[in-house]
């Protein structure tokens, strides 16, 4: 059988890329054309994988995205597989240029885009229109639960086409803190995101009454105000509904006072309707999770696509995953609008590295073994990966966990690499849609804002048709990169305006609240 061109079998992301990435399970003894030359594979190369070009030193750099993603821990042969076997995730130094590149503002599009959602009056614009039953400890989350299952029994909400549902923001903490520590003032920042969220009309605080984690400081520290909106746009000031377990006499009563309080809140928030609303309202948040060696040559750079796109619109894109943005951090300080936004980030690396390192764990421990499976190698080749997801915009601002999010264009939150944490941080920031790219089949929502999912590449796609909203396997059969990210942008555009995303036609998102504890547990 004669030698195929690389370019049907593989992705040569860069010329000085001494590999390259399989777009298909490829045989040992596969012959492959490039440049001329024709390499024969060692061994079986599987879809997301990589085949060296040439013959790579041990101890030289394995580039990719023509740059650095490991160090060959021995001789690898031209056609050989690259991957952890033969790959040491070394330290290396990386050269921050502080804005350095920093891009102009994109040129204003030709046409303003806009969306059908709702406008709250005070500054927040949401895509979805729940009411959320809010509990302050772990200790009131089956009560709140009880709440939102009770009233759903009830079938009222067809009464009320205009509101989308009841859901439980329950969580495994609140308690056994240090009052007024880290933790506590981090977790009512992460409650007090959903109480505030744009796409919450209402909501009811649940708590046991005894724990740390007390409503009042909740309220108090945050802020927090319920506000009762109407169709005439009026927007009156109250105390948010507060239900203590203890003071309620039990779960029963505190459970009959829950639904009262839905039912009473019901029509207020049924009088609301969705306005026309220009797109520099979205504020989207994304992530990557099941990741593969095709996330970051398809999903990834795509959603970038969509994410210049909507800051292009005036809107706002959050990237996090702090500890999958090490190794590549270097090309994002230098596309910072400041030095000051720059060493905010990398004081945001250097966190980390001291945060792992008193536990004896080590930030490039990653990647996961679905992620290895999938033919991520190092953190470095994760890493370049993930920020494609941030598009080539300037990086205007980085921000805490949970903190919302002010600033328009391209966002940093520092967040875990893992999923369920760092979305709920993003989503506490504010972000009103998301974005979740995956390559191995993750399934995540996270009520009250939707989940898009696109699919890294087209077997796993089909595979799990009823799980993934967009293929990005396309662009490993043709279809360029711009006109996927094109999709992906309308496709944040009708779901902004109430086109059902699979995690919400399937009921995903009401068990993924999962806040960022990073103290002891006392």
């Amino acid at each position: 059988m004669s030698a195929v061109p690389l370019s049907l079998v593989a992705v040569h992301l860069r010329p000085e890329d001494n590999v390259a990435v399989a777009a298909r399970n490829l045989a040992a003894g596969t012959e492959v054309r490039e440049n001329g030359l024709v390499l024969q594979l060692t061994s079986r190369i599987g879809l997301g994988h990589k085949l060296a070009l040439r013959e790579i030193k041990k101890g030289e750099a394995i580039t990719k995205y023509g740059q650095i993603i490991g160090f060959a821990g021995q001789d690898i042969p031209a056609g050989g597989h690259v991957h952890v076997h033969n790959v040491r995730a070394d330290a290396f130094e990386r050269d921050y240029a502080f804005c350095r590149d920093c891009p102009p503002p994109p040129p204003k599009p030709a046409e303003q885009r806009t969306f059908m959602g709702y406008d709250r009056g005070d500054g927040r614009f949401g895509t979805r229109n729940y009411i959320a039953i809010i509990s302050t400890v772990n200790c009131s989350a089956s009560t709140s639960k009880y709440i939102a299952e009770k009233f759903k029994a009830t079938d009222l909400l067809k009464r009320y086409p205009n509101v989308d549902g009841v859901v439980p923001i329950v969580h495994k903490q609140g308690c056994a803190m240090q009052y007024d520590g880290p933790d506590h003032r981090q977790l009512d920042r992460t409650l007090a995101g959903f109480a505030k969220h744009p796409n919450v009309a209402a909501y009811i605080l649940v708590g046991l009454g005894c724990e740390t984690g007390q409503a009042i400081h909740l309220v108090e520290g945050e802020g927090l105000i319920q506000l009762d909106s109407s169709s005439r746009g009026s927007r009156n000031r109250a105390a948010p509904i507060v239900l203590s377990i203890q003071e309620c006499g039990g779960i029963g009563k505190t459970v009959d006072a829950g639904v009262k309080a839905i039912g009473e809140l019901l029509p207020r928030i049924n009088d609301v309707r969705r306005t026309k609303l220009t797109a520099d309202k979205i504020v989207l948040g994304t992530n990557c999770g099941g990741s593969d060696g095709n996330s970051g040559v398809t999903a990834n750079p795509a959603l970038g696509v969509a994410s210049d796109l909507l800051v292009a619109q005036g809107g706002t894109s959050i990237i996090g995953e702090t500890p999958e943005i090490y190794g590549a951090e270097h090309l994002l300080t230098r596309r910072a609008v400041s030095r000051e936004v720059g060493e905010k980030l990398v004081e945001r690396i250097k966190w980390w590295e001291w945060y792992t390192g008193i536990f004896g764990a080590e930030i490039n421990n990653n990647p996961s073994p679905g992620n290895k499976d999938g033919g991520l190698t190092t953190i470095y080749e994760k890493s370049l990966g993930a920020i494609a997801k941030g598009g080539s915009t300037a990086l205007v601002d980085v921000v805490q966990y949970a903190e919302p999010v002010r600033a328009k264009g391209f966002v940093v939150m520092d967040t875990p690499g893992y999923d369920p944490v760092s979305m709920t941080g993003i989503v506490a920031g504010g972000a009103n849609v998301l974005v979740f790219t995956t390559g191995r089949g993750s399934v995540f929502g996270c009520k009250p804002a939707p989940s898009i999912k696109v699919a890294t590449n087209t077997p796993m796609y089909q595979h799990m048709i009823d799980d993934m909203d967009i293929n990005a396997g396309a662009i490993l059969e043709g279809t360029p990169v711009e006109e996927v990210g094109r999709q992906i942008f309308e496709e944040i555009l009708a779901v902004a305006s109430g086109k059902k995303t699979k995690s919400e036609i399937n009921g995903v998102g009401e068990e993924e609240f999962a806040p960022w504890s990073i103290g002891p547990t006392l």
